[in-house]
């Protein structure tokens, strides 16, 4: 299969010197009810402007290389009228859109799941790099209970995401190929590391067949923890130790970066996790970083509440979580940095898109 020079360096410039992905793609029923849980009316207007206060925080740059948008943001414009995906642009972070249609019951598997939205995604894909975005994402979702997760849907499942991510390297576009093993359940960490194991051969196994470039692609994986209702909850080392063992069997060395998922954590476990795994001796071939929603965002929402005047608080409560993960994913994050606050951090090049010119503005 023949390396894509282009995606190749998109890919590398999404993880390089420490960076990660903010995953802004939530539906917009999803983000409904987390603005709704704290009392702020989900509108186009309060959506975007909650992604805006994220995207123009002062100094987020040197942390987050690429944001995953969805199709309402990818279309919106900064309350001073520039579009969303040009005010990333300006502060050289990389944006992309998640394309998948979401999780579907898979006929004749009772229990399971497939992902849809491979049924024009071609002319899809056209659209979304004419709008600006450089890569996609594809979620596929795996249940670990009795029996399950099936052969029938982790091939069902693996076989999309190998689609997806061809048809996106055709249009030029980076595929992000996210299988995520689920931490619901009570299942023990080494169920979770067999079935993550499972998962992740055959997902390589359908993308050689459909001939994806693996240079050219970064993958999306859930960590390997016992399940949310296990009684043993593993230390973060072993839940780290499990997770690269898990990465050096099934997933090939060409492959530039893998960038876990927080599936749920809490924030400052989402980001010990990250920092072991990094810390951890032996051979790692790859870039290993962050693409976290919830584990980045969450302390920032709290914090805005939908406010205009709350929006510096907040966005200093983001830029400090995504420093932590930043310096985690160059295993070099301690407790003690939990403690520290302010921009001060790292700096960046002042932006034609900062807050001062972008106005937020939500209605209640």
């Amino acid at each position: 299969m023949p390396t894509m020079p282009g995606l190749a360096e998109t890919a590398r410039a999404i993880v390089a010197d420490g960076k990660g992905i903010l995953a802004a793609d939530e539906t917009v029923s999803t983000i409904t009810k987390r603005l709704t849980a704290r009392e702020i009316e989900s509108t186009r207007d309060s959506r975007r402007a909650y992604r805006e206060m994220l995207f123009s925080t002062p100094g987020i740059a040197a942390f987050i290389g690429g944001v995953i948008l969805q199709d309402e943001t990818i279309h919106q414009d900064s309350a001073t009228g520039t579009p969303l995906v040009e005010l990333l642009e300006g502060r050289g972070i990389i944006p992309g859109i998640k394309v998948d249609a979401g999780v579907r019951p898979l006929a004749g598997a009772p229990g399971e799941s497939v992902t849809e939205g491979l049924d024009g995604l071609r002319e899809r894909l056209v659209e979304y790099r004419e709008l600006g975005a450089r890569f996609a994402k594809w979620r596929a979702v795996f249940s670990i209970r009795e029996g399950l997760p099936s052969a029938q849907c982790i091939h069902a499942n693996a076989h999309a995401l190998a689609r997806y991510a061809a048809l996106c390297q055709e249009q030029g576009l980076v595929p992000i190929v996210e299988p995520e093993v689920l931490m619901e359940g009570a299942h023990a960490l080494e169920r979770c590391e067999d079935v993550t194991g499972r998962v992740l051969h055959a997902v390589f196994n359908e993308l050689f067949d459909a001939r994806v470039s693996l240079e050219g692609m970064l993958l999306k994986p859930n960590m390997v923890t016992a399940g949310h209702g296990c009684a043993r909850q593993a230390p973060v080392e072993e839940v780290a130790e499990a997770t690269l063992r898990a990465l050096t069997r099934h997933v090939p060395p060409a492959v530039p970066g893998v960038v876990f998922l927080s599936g749920g954590q809490d924030h400052v476990l989402a980001t010990e996790h990250l920092n072991a795994i990094n810390a951890l001796e032996g051979p790692k071939p790859w870039t290993l970083s962050f693409s976290y929603g919830r584990a980045l965002q969450d302390e920032a929402l709290e914090v805005w509440r939908g406010r205009r005047e709350q929006v510096p608080a907040a966005q200093q409560v983001f830029h400090h979580r995504a420093w932590c993960d930043s310096a985690a994913a160059l295993g070099r994050y301690s407790g003690n940095m939990e403690d520290e606050t302010g921009f001060a951090q790292a700096a960046e090049p002042p932006s034609i898109h900062g807050p001062s010119d972008s106005p937020l503005h939500t209605h209640h």
